[in-house]
């Protein structure tokens, strides 16, 4: 248990809070407006980025967090241009993402990229000015949330409603789809491409399950990505694994849980 008290597993512990409240606060609205996906999405346009990044410099995040708000953009183009499809708008920019990335982890082969870490996820190599980035766009989530709160809810569950009441839902989409990129964007590092969309969307699953309001829904959304965070960073640090399996481990097994307890309910009613 000597780990706790490395200063990068403080740093690690620190990021790893940080992530665990704002993704899943945007994961609830993603969710509930059956965009589940978009997490996916988005992490492999950023990792086409990383690996861009990789081959002009050593930029990795900043490219990134570019090339996931390129793919945020193009994605609320394609939806309205599909608008009765709206999920082939997802599958679309994966594809141009996931081919993008090969390509250019290819042409860096002989160079020094340190891939794994962007797919997986290496949380221990959080720095002080990862921290500063990682604060940064999670006081901005909570903030424009907090703001915005009234707008952000009629939009998720009735935007035909909101566009009526004057709310230009234009815009908030764009801002929805923005802050996703961030988001993910910042949590590359943390969980790594391929796993980031379950910080966005295991905990919205859990709040399904329990939640009696949408403000209870919110609540529990950081409530269960902190504790994943914290538990899954602890068993990482005791055994030597990967945190960023151990915390997604961590959320399906609350997860499961919670629909144990729910069909146990139901069972006695």
């Amino acid at each position: 248990m000597d780990i706790i008290y490395t200063s990068f597993f403080q740093r690690a512990l620190i990021g790893g809070m940080l992530i665990g409240v704002a993704a899943p606060l945007i994961g609830i609205f993603l969710v509930l407006r059956r965009l589940s996906m978009i997490g996916d999405t988005l992490s492999h346009a950023a990792i086409a980025g990383v690996a861009l990044g990789f081959l002009i410099g050593d930029m990795p995040i900043v490219f990134g967090m570019l090339f996931a708000l390129i793919a945020s953009f193009a994605i609320e183009k394609l939806r309205h241009a599909y608008k009765s499809y709206a999920e082939l708008s997802l599958a679309i920019i994966m594809s141009a993402g996931i081919a993008i990335a090969s390509i250019l982890f290819t042409l860096g082969r002989d160079m020094n990229m340190d891939v794994d870490s962007f797919l997986f996820g290496f949380i221990y190599a959080l720095s002080p000015n990862d921290i500063w980035t990682i604060l940064a766009v999670a006081v901005v989530v909570v903030l424009i949330v907090a703001a915005k709160y009234h707008q952000l809810f009629l939009l998720t569950f009735d935007e035909e409603a909101a566009s009526v009441s004057g709310i230009n839902v234009k815009y908030y989409n764009i801002l929805i789809s923005v802050l996703t990129a961030l988001v993910i964007s910042i949590s590359i590092k943390v969980v790594g491409g391929l796993l980031v969309s379950a910080l966005l969307t295991i905990p919205a699953a859990c709040s399904l399950i329990i939640a009696r309001s949408f403000k209870q829904s919110i609540f529990i959304v950081m409530l269960v990505g902190e504790l994943a965070v914290i538990l899954g960073l602890f068993i990482a640090g005791v055994w030597n694994l990967a945190a960023g399996g151990t915390i997604v481990l961590a959320l399906i097994v609350f997860l499961l849980l919670l629909l144990g307890w729910k069909g146990i309910i139901s069972g006695r009613k």
